[in-house]
């Protein structure tokens, strides 16, 4: 039992840190308590530096073989620590919007981080609900979390409604599977499942949890909760939802396809493709009209849930690798756009971009970041998403020497791609060429919220001009699934 607990340490550093905030909030003055995303934010950076004293060498198993800790869980641990980090300092900016409570967002941002870093590690179908539990039912307070907000309540009924649905595909999924396995655990589920090839009540049970994890995607058929939710969501919550809950989808999904069904895996590259190249389409399509840059955003998310299903399609290590590397350059890009944006608006519920007008004359290097992060989603070179996308595609074409099929999706991948340039660049438009009237004004700037717009800035650039150490982890998490 000891040996298990050293095993989840990072957990448990994050589980502590969020109480520990609880309790400062009662014992700290009123004056003081804005502190504490500061707080918060440092020490998720330790625990993120701590992180990487821990060797991805030997593998490490805890509590039964239900958790496993190997190069593909460090990967998405770091990752989920830096995206909470920043999504800290954003909150921060955002406290106006809150009213009151700022401690229990900061105390619920660290347990859905805990669930995202349980769910990296899953090796059990219980410890994967559990992780994914813990996920969604934070976010149902986080989204609602301003509770004087019409907008953010009914967010956050449709996302509790829409999460419950999608709850019950998963657990009904689960004990289909079960019921004619009897299993549970990924490795013997793997070794099981040539036995029951065909078999209806594995493949229904298997259908059901692909359901559950699309929810998380925002994948098409299981979309539909994004544009309404990413609206009426405060912005930090929103910024959490594009990168947290995304990635958590990512992980468990590479968790289940490549390491408990690898066999059925193999022969599900057609449905992949198809689904991967209809949640690019609907993302985009969608995108195009938006007025409201939360909304926006959610339909950008639909979009890069199908980018990413790219990478799944491919069923390679070359192909995995590259969505890892794509969410790396994907958590500065968002980031960096619900910073800014989050500077620009403060704790107003408006986010009309056409609000964004003059933003350039008014905010030199606010209107830069925003630029930056905006023509990073586009794909545009040298920034860490075109050399995102170029990878997701130069795996399907290598895939397409065995697949011919994935030369069609890597085409429909490009022509998504273009097509997402027309609205990001809708944002630029709006910031240097648009109307001063209505806009929003800009407050001052703090020192974090500087830190955290060189970070991502950085980021966005760094990982576009230099990806190889990033690339290099990406590359050796994937090769851990054994493809």
């Amino acid at each position: 039992m000891v040996n298990d607990l050293a095993v989840i340490g990072l957990e448990l550093a994050v589980v502590f840190a969020g109480l520990g905030v609880l309790l400062a909030d009662l014992w700290l003055p009123a004056a003081r308590r804005p502190h504490l995303a500061l707080v918060t934010a440092w020490v998720l950076g330790l625990i993120l530096l701590a992180s990487f004293g821990i060797e991805a060498e030997p593998v490490r198993t805890a509590f039964g073989g239900m958790y496993r800790l190997d190069a593909l869980a460090l990967f998405f641990k770091r990752f989920f620590l830096l995206a909470a980090l920043l999504v800290t300092v954003v909150a921060r900016e955002f406290r106006e919007g809150f009213e009151a409570g700022h401690a229990e967002y900061h105390a619920l941002t660290c347990f859905a981080l805990a669930g995202m870093m349980l769910a990296a590690s899953a090796q059990h179908f219980a410890l994967l609900f559990v992780a994914l539990e813990l996920v969604t039912v934070t976010f149902y307070v986080l989204v609602s979390f301003p509770r004087r907000r019409v907008t953010a309540l009914e967010a956050g009924v449709k996302y509790l409604i829409l999460g419950a649905l999608a709850s019950a595909f998963l657990v009904f999924g689960i004990a289909l599977v079960y019921a004619a396995t009897g299993t549970l655990a990924f490795e013997a589920l793997a070794g099981r499942l040539e036995t029951f090839t065909g078999n209806r009540l594995v493949l229904a049970g298997l259908l059901l949890v692909g359901a559950g994890l699309g929810f998380k995607l925002a994948a098409v058929p299981f979309q539909i909760w994004a544009p309404d939710v990413y609206q009426g969501a405060p912005f930090p919550t929103t910024a959490f939802l594009s990168v947290g809950s995304k990635a958590t989808g990512v992980v468990l999904l590479l968790r289940v396809l490549f390491e408990a069904v690898p066999s059925l895996t193999a022969r599900s590259g057609p449905l992949l493709s198809v689904l991967a190249g209809l949640t690019m389409f609907y993302g985009v399509l969608g995108a195009i009209p938006q007025r409201s840059l939360r909304r926006l955003m959610g339909y950008s998310s639909i979009a890069n849930a199908g980018f990413l299903l790219v990478g799944f399609a491919t069923r390679s290590t070359e192909g995995v690798g590259a969505v890892l590397f794509y969410l790396a350059g994907y958590v500065f890009a968002v980031l960096l756009v619900f910073l800014v944006a989050t500077l620009v608006w403060r704790g107003a519920e408006a986010d009309e971009i056409a609000t964004l007008g003059g933003l350039g004359r008014r905010a030199p290097a606010l209107a830069a970041s925003l630029t930056l992060g905006a023509a990073s989603l586009a794909g545009i070179p040298p920034l860490a998403g075109f050399l995102g996308k170029f990878l997701l595609i130069r795996a399907a074409v290598l895939g397409g020497a065995e697949n011919p099929a994935l030369y069609w999706l890597a085409a429909i991948t490009l022509v998504a791609a273009v097509v997402a340039i027309y609205y990001y660049f809708g944002l630029v438009r709006a910031v240097y060429w648009g109307e001063e009237a209505g806009s929003a004004s800009v407050g001052p700037v703090s020192r974090s919220a500087r830190a955290a717009l060189v970070a991502c800035a950085a980021g966005v650039l760094g990982l576009g001009v230099f990806p190889g150490p990033v690339l290099g982890w990406a590359r050796l998490a994937a090769r851990g699934l054994g493809l």
